[in-house]
Parts: C-alpha cells; sequence; structure tokens
C-alpha cells in the first residue's frame, strides 16, 4: 500500500470518532450530518499537511473533486444517497491514487460484511429491543454510511500496520 504508517498514525485518531459517528448516524437516522462530512475535510485539511508533501496533500484534493462530481451523478441517478455522495468525496483525498484497487476491493468487502451483518442484527430481538428507533431496521434502502466508514478505518488500520 502506499500509505506510510506515519501517515495513517497521524490521520487515524481523528477520523476514528468521525467514522463512527457516521456509522450510528446512518444506521440510527438513515443520514450522514454534513457537520461529520465537514469535519472529516477539515481534519485533512489541517492534519493532511503535516501527514503529507504539500505536493500530495494538495493533488489529492482533486481525488475530493472527482469523487463528488460521480457521487452526484449517481445520486441524481437515483443509485445513491447525497448524504453517502458527500462522505465518500470527504473520504477520497485519505486515500493515495495508486491505492484505488485497494480501496475497492476493502470497500467491496465492507460492504457485504456491513449487510450481512446489518440484516442479521435486525433479525435479533435483544438488538432489536435495545435500538428500536434505528430507521435503517425497516427502511428500504441500506445504511452506506457503515461499509463507507469502515473502509476508511480499515484502510487506514493496515496502513498503520504497514501492510
Amino acid at each position: 500500500m502506499a500509505i506510510a504508517p506515519v501517515t495513517a498514525a497521524l490521520f487515524l485518531p481523528l477520523v476514528l470518532p468521525i467514522a463512527f459517528w457516521v456509522a450510528w448516524s446512518d444506521l440510527k437516522f438513515m443520514r450522514i450530518p454534513n457537520a461529520a462530512v465537514l469535519a472529516l475535510v477539515a481534519a485533512f485539511a489541517t492534519v493532511g499537511l503535516l501527514a503529507l508533501p504539500f505536493e500530495v496533500w494538495a493533488w489529492r484534493w482533486s481525488h475530493l473533486a472527482l469523487v463528488l462530481a460521480l457521487g452526484f451523478l449517481a445520486h441524481a441517478a437515483g443509485l445513491i444517497g447525497g448524504g453517502d455522495a458527500k462522505f465518500a468525496a470527504a473520504m477520497a483525498p485519505y486515500f493515495a491514487a495508486a491505492d484505488l484497487r485497494v480501496v475497492l476491493a476493502l470497500f467491496g468487502a465492507c460492504l457485504l460484511g456491513a449487510f450481512a451483518c446489518h440484516r442479521a442484527a435486525r433479525s435479533l430481538t435483544p438488538v432489536r429491543t435495545m435500538t428500536g428507533d434505528w430507521r435503517s431496521w425497516t427502511h428500504p434502502g441500506f445504511p452506506m454510511g457503515l461499509p463507507l466508514a469502515g473502509t476508511l478505518v480499515l484502510y487506514l488500520a493496515a496502513g498503520l500496520a504497514g501492510a
């Protein structure tokens, strides 16, 4: 992977609480807060200057722009939610372009795992009792914030481990 362990170590402590916030909010409300998206962008804007060479940091903003444009097209086509598009765009600068295949494979694994766990958990009475007000249990859509957040966290964790 192209992410250095030091870079991952600088990003992960800031990204982790935002990722949990996004996953929880999408499970409970089927919404990803704009404040979480902005927090993720702000974390990259500030810590990225310390974690990456300036030229790399500057070019990574093009990842955000590209994913945002693609996300809005996907949203307009009814394929994904607007919050999902914005959060994916906010995540994009954290990924090295050289790791695109790894990121896509990781997202695929996170999506399958999150879907299976979500569907299994909603069928368990104790889980439903504790989380009865979560919209994702009955909503026809799937809370994509869960696998998106998982992808970012696992990518950074793998970078931290030097994988």
